[in-house]
C-alpha cells in the first residue's frame, strides 16, 4: 500500500509543478511526511504573518476585490459524506447538517456542542479525555469520520477547518463499514478552491479565561492551482478548578486541476493537544452531590491528556465520461495519545471521604485507508438513477498499554482494598499527600502494568449502492456491503495471541415517495456491526475471539418537506435492535440474544423563516430496554428538545436564543422498575447578539446557561457526574477579507 502511496504522491508533483519536497529517485513517503511536520511545526507563526500580508495585499488589489467571497462552499442539501452527494430530500434516513456560519453564530466550541442542538443524539462523558456520543441509546467513541473517511482514534476534535458538520442516525455500514451503529458524525473539511482569494480571522475569549484564534486563507496560486492555509491555537478553560489546556493545529491543502475531467485534492494537519481531565463528582441517594459541585476529584499535573496526530490525505476526482466519475482517496494518519487520571470510585457521605483510582494510558496508532469508487448514471427509458461500486482497504497498527495508579502506602492491602485505590478526606482542593487515616501517601502511574496490547488489522471492502428513480414520484435506494475484518490481537504482558476474522454483509433498503418536488415518504430498512474485539481494537480474549460480531438493525419512516428554500422539516418514527452471541457456559453452546432495544421518534425544523428569522427546533422521545429486555438503558433520557432562534434586526443588528432540555436519564443499566443512580432533567437557556460593525466584521457575544442552571449532562459511571459548564460570557471577532 506504501507503493501506491508513493506513485500517486508522484504524479501529483508531476501534475502540480509545486514543490513542496525537492523530489528525487528515492521518493520515501516517511521522510515526506515527517519533513513536512517539521516544516509546519516551525512556521506556524511565520505563516500568520503572511495570513497578515495577504490580507493587506487583498485590500490593495482590484483584481482580488472583484472575487465573490463565498460564505460557504458545500451547501446545505447536500449529504457530502454519501457517495454520490444527495439531496436531503432525497435520502431515506434521518440527517442534520449544521455549517461553519452556524457554527460561529451558535458559538459552539466542540462536538458536544453542536450535539446539544441536535435531535436523536446526547452526549456522553468519554471519561474526560474524549468525544462521546450516544447515537439513539447507542453509546460510540469511534464513529466519527472526516470527509467520509474513518477517524475512530479518542480524542477532542477541533472545529476550526470543518465546513460543515453532518450527523447521520441509524446504522450507517454500507458506504462506512463496521460500527456506526447508532450513527455516525462527518467532518467536511474546508479545501482550497481555485480561482478564489479570501480569508478569515476569528478571535474569542471568555470569562473563564479561555482564548481562541483562527485564521483561514486561500491563495489562487495559478489559473489551474490554489492553496488553502487554515490554523488554530486554543487556551483551554473552564468553571472548574485546575481545568486548563493548550492546543493547537495547522491545515493546509491543495487543489489541483489537471484538466477538465480531473481534480486532485492535497491536504495535510498536524494537531498537538493538551488537557486537565475532569472525571466529575460522586453520586449519593441515586443522585449527583450537589454540594460537591466545586470540589475536583484530580490532582493538577496527574490528570492530564496529550495527543500529537499527523495526518496526509489526498484525493482524485476524474470524470472519465458525461456520466460517470471515479473517485479515490488515500489517507495515511499517525496518532500518539496519553491520558493519565485519578477519579473518585468510591464516596463515604458520613466520613466525607472518597477512594481514588486512576490509571495511565498511553497508545500509538497507525492508519492507512484507502478507497476508491465509481460512480456511473444510467437511463434505459423507464428507470433512471445512479450506481456506485466501490472498494476500501484498511491497515491499522495500534499498540495500547494500561497502567493502575500505584499508592505507596499499603495500608488499603491490609484492609482488603486494591492497592491501586486509596481513601482520602474530601477537600477543596485534594490533598492526596495524606490518606483519610493521617499516613504519607504518594502515587505513581509506571509500576503496576495492568495490560499491553499490539493489534493489527486490515479491512477489505466491497460495497455495491443503487439509486434508483421509477417515476417522478418514486425512488429507492438498495445495496449491501461485505466487509472481510482480520484482526490479532497481542496481549504483550502475557506473550498470547488471538485472532479474529469474520465476513459480514450489512444491507440497506429504501424506497421514497415524493408526492411533490418539495415532499417525500420514505421507509428504510439497514444493519451493521461490531466486531468483538470493540472500538478501538484493544482487547480480544479466547472466548471473544470464538464469538460472531454484534449485530445492528434500524428500520425507520420518515416525513421531509421543504417549506421554502431554505426551511425543511422531518419527521422520523424508528425501532432499532441489537443482537450478540453469548455462550453458555455449562453447554458450551451458542447463542444469539438481545441486545439493547430503542424505539422512538424525532421531529426538526430547520432553516430561514424569512429574510430576517431563522429557527432550528428538535425534539427527540426514546424508549429502550436492554440485557433481554429486563433493564432499562444507560444514557437514554425520554425526552429531549433544543430551540435556536435567531432574529436579524437590521443589517447591523441580530440576536439568537438557545433552549436545550434534557429528561431524567440513568447512569448505568438498571432493571425495569427499580430506580438507580440517575441524572436529573435540566434546561439550559443560551443567548447570542451578532454586531455587524462592517460587510467584513462581525462581532459577536455569547452567554452560555443564562440562568446558571446546574446541571449534570453527562456521567461515566456512578461517582463520576460531570458538572455542566455555569454562566459565562464569551466575545469574538471575525474579520473577512
Amino acid at each position: 500500500m506504501k507503493k501506491i502511496i508513493r506513485i500517486f504522491l508522484k504524479a501529483i508533483d508531476n501534475h502540480s509543478h509545486l514543490y513542496i519536497i525537492e523530489n528525487d529517485s528515492h521518493y520515501h513517503y516517511e521522510m515526506h511526511l515527517k519533513l513536512l511536520e517539521k516544516i509546519m511545526k516551525k512556521y506556524i507563526y511565520a505563516t500568520l504573518f503572511l495570513i497578515g500580508l495577504f490580507s493587506a495585499y487583498a485590500q490593495n488589489n482590484d483584481d482580488i476585490e472583484e472575487v465573490e467571497v463565498k460564505g460557504k462552499v458545500l451547501y446545505v442539501d447536500q449529504v457530502n459524506s454519501l457517495k454520490p452527494p444527495l439531496p436531503i430530500l432525497d435520502v431515506p434516513q434521518s440527517v442534520s447538517v449544521i455549517t461553519d456560519e452556524e457554527i460561529k453564530e451558535q458559538g459552539f466550541r466542540e462536538i458536544g456542542d453542536i450535539i446539544r442542538y441536535t435531535p436523536g443524539v446526547n452526549t456522553s462523558q468519554g471519561e474526560g479525555h474524549r468525544d462521546a456520543v450516544v447515537f439513539r441509546g447507542v453509546r460510540s467513541t469511534a464513529d466519527f469520520y472526516q470527509d467520509g473517511v474513518r477517524d475512530d482514534v479518542q480524542y477532542y476534535r477541533s472545529l476550526y477547518n470543518v465546513e460543515q458538520l453532518e450527523i447521520l442516525r441509524g446504522p450507517n455500514a454500507l458506504l462506512f463499514g463496521r460500527g456506526g451503529t447508532g450513527g455516525l458524525i462527518n467532518r467536511v473539511s474546508k479545501k482550497a478552491e481555485i480561482g478564489e482569494a479570501f480569508g478569515s480571522i476569528d478571535f474569542g475569549a471568555d470569562s473563564f479565561g479561555a482564548a481562541d484564534l483562527a485564521v483561514d486563507a486561500n491563495f489562487a496560486t495559478s489559473d489551474s492551482t490554489a492553496v488553502r492555509l487554515n490554523l488554530h491555537t486554543d487556551s483551554l478553560a473552564n468553571h472548574r478548578d485546575f481545568y486548563e489546556g493548550e492546543r493547537y493545529g495547522i491545515n493546509p491543502t491543495v487543489k489541483i486541476q489537471v484538466d477538465d475531467a480531473t481534480t486532485i485534492d492535497l491536504s495535510y494537519e498536524y494537531a498537538d493537544h493538551e488537557r486537565f481531565i475532569d472525571r466529575g463528582i460522586p453520586t449519593a441517594n441515586n443522585k449527583p452531590v450537589e454540594s460537591l459541585k466545586d470540589v475536583v476529584f484530580g490532582v493538577e499535573g496527574l490528570n492530564l491528556q496529550t495527543l500529537e496526530a499527523s495526518i496526509l490525505r489526498g484525493s482524485l476526482a476524474h470524470d472519465y465520461s458525461d456520466t460517470g466519475k471515479f473517485n479515490m482517496s488515500i489517507t495515511s494518519s499517525d496518532f500518539k495519545k496519553m491520558y493519565k487520571n485519578l477519579y473518585a470510585a468510591g464516596y463515604d457521605a458520613d466520613a466525607n471521604t472518597v477512594k481514588l483510582d486512576g490509571y495511565l494510558d498511553p497508545t500509538e496508532r497507525q492508519n492507512l485507508i484507502v478507497s476508491a469508487n465509481v460512480v456511473n448514471e444510467f437511463n434505459n427509458g423507464s428507470t433512471s438513477g445512479t450506481l456506485l461500486v466501490g472498494l476500501e482497504y484498511v491497515d491499522t497498527d495500534n499498540k495500547n498499554y494500561r497502567y493502575n495508579t500505584f499508592f505507596n502506602n499499603r495500608a488499603g492491602k491490609d484492609a482488603g482494598e486494591p492497592t491501586d485505590q486509596q481513601i482520602f478526606n474530601i477537600t477543596r482542593p485534594l490533598n492526596i499527600a495524606k490518606t483519610s487515616t493521617g499516613l504519607d501517601s504518594t502515587v505513581d502511574y509506571t509500576t503496576d502494568l495492568k495490560s499491553s496490547s499490539e493489534s493489527d488489522l486490515t479491512v477489505t471492502s466491497f460495497y455495491l449502492q443503487g439509486d434508483i428513480d421509477f417515476s417522478d414520484n418514486w425512488k429507492m435506494i438498495i445495496g449491501g456491503r461485505l466487509d472481510n475484518f482480520d484482526i490479532t490481537v497481542t496481549d504483550v504482558k502475557k506473550s498470547q495471541d488471538q485472532s479474529r476474522k469474520d465476513d459480514m454483509f450489512s444491507p440497506r433498503l429504501g424506497v421514497i415517495y415524493k408526492p411533490a418536488d418539495n415532499m417525500s415518504l420514505y421507509v428504510s430498512y439497514s444493519e451493521s456491526f461490531l466486531p468483538r474485539s470493540g472500538e478501538q481494537y484493544k482487547k480480544l480474549d479466547a472466548s471473544g475471539a470464538a464469538l460472531d460480531p454484534d449485530v445492528y438493525k434500524n428500520t425507520e419512516f420518515g416525513y421531509k418537506y421543504d417549506i421554502n428554500d431554505a426551511l425543511t422539516f422531518t419527521a422520523a418514527i424508528f425501532d432499532s435492535e441489537s443482537t450478540r452471541a453469548e455462550k453458555d457456559n455449562e453447554t458450551g453452546e451458542m447463542n444469539e440474544i438481545r441486545g439493547l432495544e430503542v424505539e422512538g421518534y424525532e421531529v426538526e425544523l430547520s432553516g430561514d423563516i424569512d429574510d430576517q428569522n431563522n429557527l432550528t427546533f428538535g425534539y427527540t422521545s426514546l424508549d429502550g430496554v436492554t440485557s433481554k429486555g429486563t433493564k432499562q438503558p444507560r444514557e437514554l433520557p425520554n425526552q429531549m428538545l433544543s430551540l435556536w432562534y435567531s432574529y436579524q434586526a437590521n443589517e447591523t443588528f441580530g440576536f439568537g436564543l438557545g433552549v436545550t432540555h434534557q429528561a431524567e436519564s440513568f447512569i448505568k443499566d438498571t432493571t425495569n422498575g427499580s430506580t438507580g443512580p440517575a441524572l436529573p432533567d435540566y434546561t439550559r437557556v443560551d443567548f447570542a447578539l451578532h454586531i455587524n460593525a462592517s460587510d467584513n466584521d462581525v462581532v459577536r457575544v455569547h452567554i452560555e446557561n443564562l440562568t446558571d442552571e446546574l446541571y449534570f449532562p453527562h456521567s461515566h459511571s456512578t461517582h463520576q457526574a460531570s458538572v455542566g459548564e455555569s454562566l459565562s460570557a464569551r466575545v469574538s471577532y471575525s474579520r473577512r477579507f
